[in-house]
Formats: C-alpha cells, sequence, structure tokens
C-alpha cells in the first residue's frame, strides 16, 4: 500500500509517497502537478521497485524556500532522499519539470543512475536554442518567459489560481476528464506555492543554461540508457524529439503515446506503463 512520508534532508522537509520493495524507481513530477500525478502508476510498478514520487522543492507538501531552485540543487534533494533510504544507485523518471531534475541528476551522478526516462520533453538547452517562431515552440511555451519575470507571474495567477492552472489544463491535454485538477489547484494555493513554481522556471535562465552548455561544451552525454516518450499531440511532437535526444544520450529509444497530450501518466496510463516495464524490466513484463 502507497504510504505518504516527509524525510528531513538537510533542513528541507521533502514529502514523498512510497510503495514496494526492490531497487529504487523515483519518479519526479513536473509543473503545474505533485506526485499526486503518478498515482496511476504507483501500484503496478511497486510489484517489481521501490518506488518514490515526491514532492519537489517548491512543490506540494515539500518545503518551499525562497532559493535552491536550479536543477542541480533539486537533483541534490532528490539524491540526499534516496541515500536517505538507503539506495546509492537509482532508477529515474521524470515528467515536464522532474524530467529536467532527472536529466541534471544524470548528468552530475552518471554511475548512480542506472536508467533514465524522460516524458513530455527535450533538454532545457534545446528549448532555448529552438525558442524561435518556426519551431512552434515560441508560441506555445510563452509562459517560459512570462514566468521568468519578477513578482508578475504571482500577481496575475494569484487572482485565480484555478483559472490561471485551468489553462494549461485544457489547452495541454487530448483526455481533459481524465486529470484530477482540483487536487494541483488545492497545491498551489498553498502559501509560496505559486512563487517556489515560477522560481523552478526562473532558475532556467540563467543558472541551468549555464549548467547545460558547460556540460555540452566539455562533451558530457548522458551515458546510461534513456526512454523518451511523448505524447502525440504534446509539445514535443513538433519538433524532432529523438533526434534532438539522440545528440544528448549515445542510447536512447523512444515513442509517442497515441491520444495523449501532455500529461502522459495521467491521459494514458496504461500504454505509459507498458513503456516503462518494457524499458526497465529484463525482457519487459
Amino acid at each position: 500500500m502507497t504510504e505518504s512520508r516527509t524525510a528531513d534532508l538537510d533542513g528541507l522537509r521533502m514529502h514523498y509517497l512510497i510503495d514496494g520493495d526492490g531497487p529504487l524507481l523515483v519518479l519526479l513530477h513536473g509543473w503545474p502537478q505533485t506526485s499526486y500525478c503518478w498515482r496511476h502508476l504507483i501500484p503496478a510498478l511497486a510489484a517489481h521497485f521501490t518506488v518514490v514520487a515526491p514532492d519537489l522543492r517548491g512543490y506540494g507538501r515539500t518545503d518551499k524556500p525562497t532559493t535552491g531552485y536550479d536543477k542541480r540543487t533539486m537533483a541534490a534533494d532528490v539524491r540526499r532522499l534516496a541515500r536517505s533510504l538507503g539506495h546509492s544507485s537509482l532508477v529515474l523518471a521524470g515528467h515536464d519539470r522532474g524530467a529536467r531534475v532527472a536529466h541534471r541528476y544524470a548528468l552530475d551522478h552518471p554511475g548512480e543512475v542506472e536508467r533514465l526516462v524522460v516524458m513530455d520533453v527535450i533538454p532545457t538547452r534545446e528549448m532555448w536554442r529552438r525558442f524561435d517562431m518556426d519551431s512552434g515552440l515560441a508560441a506555445s511555451t510563452w509562459h517560459w518567459t512570462f514566468h521568468l519575470q519578477p513578482d508578475l507571474p504571482e500577481l496575475l495567477a494569484g487572482a485565480d489560481v484555478a483559472a490561471y492552472l485551468g489553462y494549461f489544463f485544457e489547452r495541454w491535454t487530448v483526455q481533459r476528464s481524465r486529470l484530477e485538477t482540483a487536487e494541483y489547484v488545492r497545491a498551489f494555493s498553498r502559501p509560496g506555492a505559486l512563487r517556489a513554481g515560477f522560481d523552478d522556471y526562473r532558475a532556467s535562465f540563467p543558472y541551468d543554461a549555464e549548467h547545460d552548455d558547460a556540460d555540452w561544451e566539455a562533451g558530457r552525454r548522458l551515458e546510461m540508457p534513456v526512454l523518451a516518450l511523448w505524447g502525440s499531440a504534446g509539445l514535443p511532437s513538433r519538433v524532432p524529439v529523438m533526434d534532438i535526444w539522440r545528440e544528448y544520450a549515445p542510447d536512447v529509444r523512444g515513442a509517442a503515446i497515441a491520444d495523449c497530450g501532455h500529461f502522459l501518466a495521467e491521459e494514458q496510463p496504461d500504454a505509459v506503463l507498458a513503456h516503462l516495464l518494457d524499458f526497465l524490466l529484463p525482457g519487459g513484463e
């Protein structure tokens, strides 16, 4: 049975869900969500792994400090959580912002990450490089630059949290009825939650960009097997997803999830589970 716990990680109280026994599989959510997004997948995955789904720094029931939203620090949070549970190696799966944390974790600690799954993203470095009207990314991901602005997103979104988040839930989904959005509205209505989520984006430039450029220039690539999944109607579907990821990982496979928008684990959990088990288990299952 899935349990809800809290760990004290050098002063950061991190909430997480845990279930199962075996090798560690950590699931990292994105924006505007929490660990709740993995609820359909955790029980089945727990038959094979110790599954841990934390609320990332600033999200859900985890503390919301005013600093530390660069992906290197957020990855270090997750690493401390894994070590507190007695694991020095793990499998990582991340969606949206969580995939960016997982990507950074795998670059910073390649010997500890056995396999990596990234959902509905291309690398952050590629997002900035392709942020133009020709690719369609500039028009569809305007929120990246809006969320970079100081104070203004909190001011405008805070006037009606449900309406602001609802804008994205409506436009980013194909299977809209499968999202239980009230849980996320509650989470982002907590004191400091909106600011923390926007700080996650604010760290993308220049901090995350500088780290990513440094790794690229040094020739560092993802050394472990990588699985890239994206919704057939998700934002990455507008660019050559696999060609892009192959520049960052020599051993990568991928697939588009049919009849799916951005929120893969909720819109099409059965299809996502099948891909995960095929990738994570010997011979699939």
